[in-house]
């Protein structure tokens, strides 16, 4: 037996790696977090599967469904939203299930920040204007913000920011933010990425709490960067005609040559 977890994906269903499909095929228990996961990856269980949204439950629930599939001996698929390195509360459930000697496995799921991008149409890192993407958030009832991870610590590297769990705090994102990239500094945010009510709103810094619909409370990734903006970037030597690379070397004497894939 073995319980595993799976991302489930930003929120179309059909943004799920075929081994998330797979397994959640051969579960014959599934717990899902309902509040964000579509119910239309459930169409993936097994007939008669025992199916248990979490949403409702706190963990000692939650352990307690997976005890009982763990003493029938049935595999569990345990469904979280987005991809589970990041903000998934599976930190929590792996702890308690090791301690107990129950096993798991881990299967990544396509994270918001990637779903938001794509939403965009844009790359995040951009030669010459960001190299890289912080995954953070603002400080909320759940979680405190350890010393250090600041908005303005990150903003002064210069690299994007993907802002998850934010979105109801957007007036102290821009304070934070303005002073550092400057009030032109493009602004994107993103509500339920790839969700058929998809919404977008692109602004600055100076001008983005303006343009927020209120219906936007949750479920919406606010990106800030001069990568944003998608011009004013110079081009990648990757595919420069006279960049040296193991699959292009430009002469006998490049470090590449001879090399064999044998």
């Amino acid at each position: 037996m073995t319980v595993h977890f799976i991302g489930a994906g930003p929120g179309a269903p059909d943004l799920l790696t075929l081994r998330g499909r797979d397994l959640i095929a051969a579960c014959p228990v599934c717990l899902y977090a309902g509040s964000l996961v579509p119910e239309a990856v459930l169409a993936h269980c097994p007939e008669g599967a025992h199916i248990v949204n979490t949403a409702a439950l706190d963990l000692d629930a939650i352990m307690a469904e997976i005890r009982a599939a763990h003493a029938a001996g049935q595999d569990v698929a345990r469904l979280h939203s987005g991809d589970l390195s990041v903000w998934s509360a599976m930190g929590e459930q792996l702890r308690r299930l090791r301690a107990e000697g129950i096993p798991v496995s881990v299967t990544p799921g396509v994270p918001a920040f990637a779903a938001a991008a794509a939403a965009l149409g844009t790359e995040l890192t951009l030669p010459g204007l960001a190299q890289s993407v912080v995954l953070t958030r603002t400080q909320g009832r759940a979680s405190a913000m350890p010393e250090g991870e600041t908005l303005a610590n990150f903003a002064a590297t210069g690299a994007t920011l993907a802002l998850h769990l934010s979105v109801q705090n957007l007036a102290t994102v821009v304070a934070e933010l303005a002073p550092v990239y400057g009030a032109d500094c493009p602004v994107a945010v993103v509500y339920r990425a790839s969700w058929p009510d998809e919404r977008i709103l692109r602004g600055t810094l100076a001008d983005i709490e303006a343009r927020m619909e209120p219906q936007i409370t949750r479920t919406a990734l606010i990106l800030v960067g001069p990568a944003l903006a998608g011009e004013g970037f110079d081009e990648s030597c990757l595919y420069a005609p006279d960049y040296d690379r193991r699959y292009r070397p430009q002469s006998a004497s490049s470090p590449w040559s001879g090399w064999s894939e044998d």
